[in-house]
C-alpha cells in the first residue's frame, strides 16, 4: 500500500504531465489557426505600399539591401516597429530575405514592383491623354484669339 506522500506525487506528476499535454495541444492549435488565417488573409500590395513608412522603407531599399537596424536608423520608430512593417512588405512579397551570416538583409523584389507599375499604368494613359486634348484645345484658342 502506497503512503499519503507517495500519492501526492504520483498525482502531481500525472496533473503535471497532462497540463503539459494540453498546454502542449492548445499551443498547437492556435499555431495552426494562426496559421491559417495568415495564409487565407493575405494583405495585397496596395495594402502594403498604403502605409508612408513601408514606402519610404521600399525607397531606401531600393537603393541597396539593408538589415533592419539599418532601417531603423532612418525612422523615429522602434527595431521592432520596423520589423512589423518589413514582415507586412514580405508577405506581399514586396521585399525578399537575404540571410548573410548572422544578418538579415532585405532588398526589393522588382517583379512585385512592376504590378504596382502596371497597375498604375492605365490611369497615367488616361491621364496623359486627357493633358494632350488640353493642350490640343488651348493650342486652338491660342490661334483664335489672334
Amino acid at each position: 500500500m502506497m503512503g499519503v506522500e507517495t500519492r501526492c506525487i504520483a498525482s502531481l506528476r500525472f496533473l503535471s504531465k497532462q497540463y503539459e499535454t494540453e498546454k502542449l495541444h492548445i499551443q498547437l492549435a492556435t499555431d495552426w489557426f494562426l496559421n491559417y488565417n495568415v495564409s487565407q488573409m493575405r494583405r495585397d500590395i496596395f495594402q502594403a505600399i498604403a502605409d508612408p513608412t513601408r514606402r519610404a522603407i521600399i525607397t531606401l531599399i531600393a537603393l541597396q539591401a539593408m538589415t533592419p537596424n539599418a532601417l531603423a536608423e532612418n525612422f523615429h520608430i522602434t527595431r521592432q516597429a520596423v520589423s512589423k512593417h518589413l514582415r507586412i512588405l514580405t508577405e506581399c512579397e514586396l521585399v525578399k530575405q537575404e540571410f548573410k551570416g548572422r544578418e538579415i538583409y532585405y532588398q526589393l523584389e522588382i517583379d512585385k514592383m512592376k504590378e504596382i507599375d502596371e497597375w498604375i499604368e492605365q490611369f497615367r494613359q488616361i491621364w496623359e491623354t486627357r493633358f494632350n486634348q488640353l493642350d490640343e484645345l488651348l493650342a486652338t484658342m491660342k490661334k483664335e484669339k489672334k
